[in-house]
């Protein structure tokens, strides 16, 4: 039998539903997970990471800020559910996994929810730039070299000009911007841990529905309009797709297979796709500066070297 270091490590990001610890050979999606570099799944993430939030910011005067936060975590926990199916993993989980299971779930429903209060209030760039701002200290955690120092230093100056030192005079909006970068890094140590654990999407499926759990008595007056609309409930799914299905499955996948130290540095990224996503969508054409600050961005992660071994 093999033993958890010796199953590939897209294998366990992918897991099996019924026994997470105990993978008997790679399926063929493991196979193809396997054969991409993690990178690739990471600038899936990082793309839809933004991409669902910034048709969220669209949606916000029909449904409410906490309607959307409710909508975006149902649809995930739903779409998860006939797939992992989170009871059975909770059930056979021991107590320790069942602690970060929960852990997980709790982290995810307050992050999604803080985030869209911030967004509500807050420029998508500003949001994104001081979600990662708490990442550094992730990184620099785990970096050991003067070359991975120096890519951060340059990621970081390159995220300063994206933030463009321009702070709102709205407390509010930056308190949950500031409480959504610390759940964030929550997320990432939580996150890592449960990809690491060999729980596979089904651990993620579990933590959707525990966080579905604790956002249900929240948002569920202000999501009610969208059940009268149809069309309204497809965008509303959309976004759920597209902002806590394929980026989480995304990040699990890299997570697997990427030190976590490297992982906080990639959400360098995370600014610059918020920026260009803002562009696309929103129409919030960037400066020479913010142009300046991604160049600068994109050089610190592709100078990053990861480590040999997780």
């Amino acid at each position: 039998m093999k033993t958890q270091t010796q199953i590939p490590a897209a294998n366990r990001a992918i897991g099996d539903t019924d026994a997470p610890h105990a993978v008997a050979g790679p399926t063929a999606l493991a196979r193809t997970a396997d054969a991409l570099p993690p990178h690739v799944w990471f600038c899936v993430s990082a793309v839809f990471h933004y991409l669902g939030p910034a048709f969220a910011v669209l949606l916000l005067a029909q449904v409410g800020v906490l309607g959307m936060a409710w909508l975006r975590i149902a649809t995930a926990a739903l779409l998860f559910a006939p797939l992992t199916r989170p009871w059975r993993i909770f059930a056979r989980a021991d107590r320790g996994r069942r602690l970060l299971l929960l852990a997980f779930g709790i982290c995810l429903a307050l992050m999604n929810s803080s985030f869209y209060l911030a967004l509500d209030r807050l420029p998508i760039s500003l949001v994104a730039a001081i979600e990662f701002v708490g990442t550094i200290g992730v990184a620099l955690v785990g970096l050991r070299s003067r070359r991975n120092f120096a890519a951060l230093a340059v990621a970081v100056v390159g995220t300063l000009l994206l933030i463009d030192v321009k702070w709102s005079s709205d407390p509010i909006g930056l308190f949950w911007a500031f409480l959504n970068g610390a759940l964030f890094i929550g997320y990432i140590v939580i996150g890592h841990r449960v990809a690491q654990a060999g729980f596979g999407i089904a651990g993620l499926g579990t933590a959707m529905a525990v966080a579905f759990l604790v956002v249900l008595p929240i948002g569920l007056r202000e999501a009610l309009p969208a059940f009268s609309s149809p069309q309204l409930l497809m965008a509303a799914i959309g976004v759920g797709l597209c902002s806590s299905v394929i980026p989480y499955i995304c990040d699990q996948l890299a997570m697997a297979r990427l030190p976590r130290a490297s992982f906080a540095l990639m959400l360098s990224l995370l600014p610059l796709t918020a920026t260009l996503i803002g562009v696309i969508v929103l129409r919030q054409v960037p400066s020479l500066t913010d142009c300046i600050g991604v160049a600068l961005v994109i050089a610190g992660v592709a100078s990053h070297k990861p480590a040999a071994s997780i």
